[in-house]
């Protein structure tokens, strides 16, 4: 009885190997595992370093994808709801943990109306976001209400009262002080910053639960 099933072990282990690449084998430790990005981060420090990339691009990326950078409003109208209040609460907080990036505000309307009084419009509503940025603590000499585009890009093409195209959006526009030799290591600086604050968190959560 033993030797069928010691056979049967054998046999399985055989298949087990054979299910195994060569690479897989003989190759490293994680090898395996590697989704083919394991160079990527130190790819995008080079690149950011040598000027292939861009830090503003960099931060503006991570803005856009970790808090809602547009707000909306209602008709003929630059009055922040509770919705547009909401939202720019979310992105003061992102902008408190980056106080060497400046932002810009774009003002934009949907068709109704003439181009000159709703490009005015836009830049009310550009304008009173700033105002409530500086409102919950952000320094207003970080913050750039632009010229708006007024009517000019809607986000949904159309003639009538669209909703989705009466919004602001905030965008990172580059570092405080905008001499190119400051930027050098920067962005660096930043990520370093939140590493160090992330330890801290969780260290100090750990000691509570304890």
């Amino acid at each position: 009885m033993k030797q069928p099933l010691i056979a049967l072990l054998a046999i399985a282990g055989i298949a087990t190997l054979s299910a195994c690449s060569n690479s897989d084998f003989y190759g490293e430790a994680g090898q395996s595992i590697d989704e083919g990005g394991f160079g990527n981060p130190t790819m995008n420090n080079v690149q950011l370093q040598t000027g292939q990339k861009s830090y503003t691009e960099s931060l503006a990326r991570r803005f856009a994808d970790e808090v809602p950078s547009t707000v909306n409003f209602a008709f003929d109208s630059a009055v922040l709801d509770q919705s547009a209040q909401l939202t720019l609460r979310k992105q003061a907080d992102w902008i408190r943990q980056f106080p060497e990036v400046r932002f810009r505000v774009y003002g934009h309307t949907d068709a109704v109306g003439s181009s000159g009084y709703n490009k005015s419009l836009g830049k009310r509503r550009a304008d009173a976001v700033v105002k409530y940025l500086g409102s919950l603590g952000i320094s207003t000499s970080r913050l750039e209400a632009v010229v708006s585009f007024g009517e000019t890009q809607p986000l949904i093409v159309s003639e009538g009262r669209e909703r989705r195209n009466r919004r602001t959006v905030t965008e990172v526009s580059g570092f405080v002080d905008r001499h190119p030799s400051v930027l050098n290591g920067k962005y660096a600086e930043v990520v370093w910053r939140e590493y160090v604050q992330s330890a801290t968190e969780l260290s100090t959560s750990a000691e509570t639960k304890e």
